[in-house]
């Protein structure tokens, strides 16, 4: 039987609880899909996630080496973030996952609502 107990941090749980956050994911997605991209910009394309969430997702990003921050010494100061070659080697995996999210989230929906109104 293959388990995943480990004597201090088991690497799968670790990783994928930073990558596979709902923030992380859309974050990633959104600067594979627009490129480089600044603060307020990736903030605009999300929506809905707050200055400080989007704060602490990138700064995670960026210590998984996800991601690099880079900063322009202008006035205003200019950041910018673009996704580092491990960020891009991640991207067909997540790639496949929001494709099978797409194709499945009818069916999934379906079956939450089946639950709940008490239908097998």
């Amino acid at each position: 039987m293959k388990t995943f107990l480990h004597n201090g941090v088991c690497p799968v749980r670790d990783i994928l609880s930073r990558l596979g956050s709902k923030w992380s994911v859309l974050v990633l997605e959104t600067l594979h899909e627009n490129g480089t991209m600044r603060f307020n910009d990736i903030q605009r394309s999300l929506g809905d996630i707050s200055q400080r969430m989007l704060t602490v997702t990138l700064r995670s990003l960026e210590e998984d080496g996800m991601l690099t921050r880079r900063v322009y010494a202008e006035i205003p100061p200019r950041v910018e973030y673009t996704l580092t070659e491990r960020g891009q080697s991640f991207m067909p995996v997540l790639g496949e996952l929001v494709r099978w999210a797409f194709e499945h989230s009818g069916d999934i929906m379906a079956s939450r609502e089946a639950m709940r109104s008490g239908e097998s």
